[in-house]
């Protein structure tokens, strides 16, 4: 009797619950928020597509809604009818903005959760500084440092002539290098339209594929928002006086201006995004000047039938005129290009070049019944680059690319990724020749959460071809001599746990690979004394990065602070880098004077051989290398009593070495005592601190670097020693080196007034003690220049 009493019960009051329906949105752009949950009665339901399903048998009620990175809210309850839908509106917490990144698993993660080092640049940091692209605004950044458009993390790559990169550029999680040279097109990233910038430190080839080898910059556009944006932001700037009088030019200081604007709006189920830049600059290097024009944006819109589909079209066109500075007349005149004023066709080692960058993003996300995520991006990327002063030089590229990523959420917070990637790249070029290349891959990922720890394991098998030639991805079987599979395999794993709510332990190891550019293996080419030879037998490069860290929180108050130290490898095999040699054109290969073979000595006989015109660099896959250090960095925001201050600050050991022992390859060392690999140093510091009173801003920024000990000796010594007349590729390095001898030290200020939360007028002064800096040899930096900034948001 009792049993059936208790049975009445329980139906008794299954029969009074109503089912209610909680549909929970992102305030800022009325999305759903899919990882949502309730707390009803001490249970937890989880959300379908952004909806939360409760039976309700009394009221009033109270359901506590909550979401990662969201302020959580309570929805009180008084009544309500059967299948009631009820709307919970959510607001980002405003201490998780800067921590939340995308990159590391291609999903929203805290970054403190993530078993790989990562810096964030705030885009108010690139604002504030009057920054102009986006190799700029990664020179600020702990750990990483540029040189005359290469990027470099951790010491992971040298001078490579433009071409090749073991840094992956995504945007909106697309990779984006040029199909020619495979290098990043720094100016014509729409820094304006990016919500943040996220630096992503070691091998990251499991999830992004070849080109992430040394790490990942990764931004992301801006979503429009239901408050409608413009921003706007106007400088104007000019260069002052080198400290030495003999690298003055002019007679009238150089200058430059810029013009932004960004829109963005969101109506219902429609938004967009659209911005605009003009900027020109007169430059502080003779023939080094560039006006360049862009408009980029996004068009977004969420199924009207179905919300769990949402679309966009992402857009960007740029038209640009440069001219590019490679080699210096000499010390003294290091911002004269050689061979300045000789009227002879080929003399000036100054290019103009007339550029078009062109990239069109359309992209869709479903979300299944099951919460699965679906994600298609897809890009058509073209650039043309046209040689004004030899069209023999011009090329064009059209890379097609295409990306599908399922990702299916378990357990805990557990997430199971997997994903199809394709590309083609159509090369027409008559500096190159017409080339052709195909790249597909499978990928998975998977990454386990349980209470304090997350394990994470990743598989990539990747195919690449160039020029229907035999793939360059092949894998030699181990233990085998001659099997070999078409793909190679590339693997990763991380761990992450919190020791603490506010300490982080991590580690991880990766591999990647990295496949040769078009221009790495067919450029022939000459500036100056400069020589560039082809390789078509060019290999692709392997390695592997390892690190472990740990991630310590502060707070004082309003005040929060994020201490990260890790101890790094990073290993190489098959490095390709331009290397001096004495080419044989008949076997396209190097030629060896002291030992020559059959094919050299035809050569050297033919009556074709002149050591200026046969003596230059190849790209070869010469280097072995181990790069291992320490990471330290130190970032924080927050008030300090009635003071705003940001930082970002960090400091980067490394000890980078050559394992190739060959004394034909280390005899081209500048300092044949030490085995560093050439174009890197030991020491990197970086420091930006800015301070906010009231309407009064202040900021101070330092780079240094220590000595760059060890480059190619050819930049040093003469061509050709047993003739009489002197041949350099930069005349006076030499010396030049041995007088500045200590690295690189640069502070930059900034000061700022705001007026009525809206306008904002700021004085910047880089280069403040007008230091004499080089990035590479032979490329001497702007001295102190100035800039009047006005920004206006609405």
């Amino acid at each position: 009797m009792r049993l059936f009493f208790i049975l009445f019960l329980f139906c008794r009051l299954n029969l009074l619950a109503q089912p209610i329906h909680i549909e929970v949105i992102d305030v800022q752009n009325n999305t759903r928020i899919q990882e949502a949950t309730a707390i009803f009665q001490n249970q937890l339901y989880k959300s379908q597509n952004g909806i939360i399903h409760i039976n309700l048998s009394s009221y009033p009620s109270q359901v506590i809604v909550r979401a990662p990175f969201y302020v959580s809210d309570t929805l009180q309850i008084q009544q309500a009818s059967v299948d009631q839908l009820f709307r919970v509106a959510l607001q980002v917490q405003i201490k998780d903005k800067k921590t939340v990144v995308v990159s590391a698993g291609k999903r929203r993660q805290a970054i403190e959760e993530i078993p790989v080092s990562m810096e964030i640049l705030r885009p108010e940091l690139i604002d504030n500084k009057g920054i102009t692209d986006l190799e700029q605004a990664v020179d600020q950044t702990p750990g990483v440092y540029t040189m005359d458009g290469q990027v470099s993390i951790r010491g992971g790559s040298g001078f490579a002539y433009g071409t090749g990169s073991r840094v992956l550029l995504l945007w909106n999680g697309m990779p984006l290098l040029s199909g020619y040279a495979g290098d990043t097109q720094w100016n014509a990233i729409p820094m304006e339209q990016a919500s943040q910038v996220e630096v992503m430190k070691g091998a990251a080839s499991v999830l992004y594929g070849s080109g992430a080898l040394n790490g990942v910059i990764a931004l992301s556009e801006k979503e429009p928002t239901l408050e409608p944006i413009t921003k706007i932001k106007m400088q104007y700037g000019l260069y002052g006086a080198p400290k030495r009088a003999s690298l003055q030019w002019w007679s009238v200081p150089p200058m430059n201006q810029q013009l932004e604007v960004f829109h963005s709006a969101l109506k219902r189920r429609f938004g967009y995004t659209i911005s605009t830049t003009g900027f020109h600059n007169d430059g502080y290097r003779i023939g080094e000047s560039e006006f360049r024009a862009r408009v980029s944006g996004t068009l977004y819109a969420k199924a009207i039938l179905d919300k769990r589909l949402k679309a966009g079209l992402g857009y960007n066109f740029q038209v640009q005129k440069a001219g590019s500075f490679l080699i210096w007349q000499n010390d003294s005149l290091a911002y004269t290009p050689s061979g300045y004023g000789d009227t002879t066709a080929g003399a000036s080692t100054v290019s103009y070049n007339f550029g078009q960058r062109l990239f069109i993003d359309p992209y869709a996300k479903f979300i299944d019944q099951h919460n699965n995520v679906h994600q298609l991006k897809t890009r058509i990327y073209w650039v043309s680059n046209e040689n004004l002063n030899n069209s023999s030089q011009s090329n064009a590229a059209t890379v097609s690319y295409a990306d599908y990523t399922f990702q299916h959420k378990f357990g805990e917070g557990s997430t199971l990724s997997a994903g199809l990637t394709a590309i083609q790249n159509v090369v027409n070029s008559q500096l190159f020749g017409n080339h052709n290349s195909q790249n597909y891959a499978s990928y998975t990922q998977l990454e386990y959460h349980k209470n304090k720890l997350d394990l994470s394991a990743g598989l990539r098998l990747e195919y690449f071809e160039m020029d229907d030639n035999e793939p360059d991805s092949q894998y030699l079987l181990p233990g085998q001599d001659s099997i070999t599979l078409p793909f190679y395999p590339v693997f990763r794993t991380g761990l992450h746990y919190a020791i603490k709510p506010f300490t982080h332990l991590r580690a991880s190891l990766g591999q990647g690979i990295r496949y040769p550019s078009v221009a790495e293996r067919f450029t022939q080419t000459s500036v100056g004394a400069l020589n560039i030879f082809p390789n078509p037998y060019l290999q692709p490069e392997m390695g592997w990065a390892g690190e472990i860290g740990i991630k310590q929180g502060f707070k004082i108050g309003n005040w929060k602070a994020m201490f990260d130290a890790a101890l790094f490898v990073n290993q190489y095999n098959n490095m390709m880098e331009f290397s001096f040699i004495y080419y044989n054109p008949i076997t396209e290969k190097p030629l060896n004077p002291l030992n020559p073979s059959a094919e050299d000595i035809q050569f050297l006989t033919s009556g074709l051989y002149n050591v200026s015109d046969w003596v230059g660099f190849q790209a070869q896959n010469a280097e072995k290398a181990r790069i291992s250090g320490l990471d330290l960095s130190f970032n924080s925001s927050g008030q300090l009593g009635k003071i705003e201050v940001i930082s970002l600050i960090g400091y980067t050991y490394m000890n980078p070495i050559s394992l190739n022992s060959n004394p034909q390859y280390t005899a081209n060392f500048s300092d044949t005592n030490t085995n560093m690999l050439k174009y890197r140093f030991k020491h990197l510091a970086k420091a930006d601190i800015e301070t906010n009173y009231k309407q009064l801003s202040a900021g101070f920024s330092l780079r240094y670097n220590s000595f760059m000990r060890n480059i190619d000796r050819v930049f040093e010594d003469d061509l050709d020693p047993s003739t009489s007349s002197e041949v350099y590729i930069l005349p006076g390095l030499k010396a030049y080196r041995e007088l500045y001898n200590r690295g690189n030290l640069v502070f930059d200020a900034r000061f700022a007034y705001t007026i009525k939360q809206q306008y904002r007028i700021a004085f910047i002064v880089n280069n403040l003690l007008n230091a004499e800096v080089t990035s590479r040899p032979g490329d001497i930096q702007a001295p102190r220049n100035f800039i009047i900034q006005l920004q206006a948001k609405f």
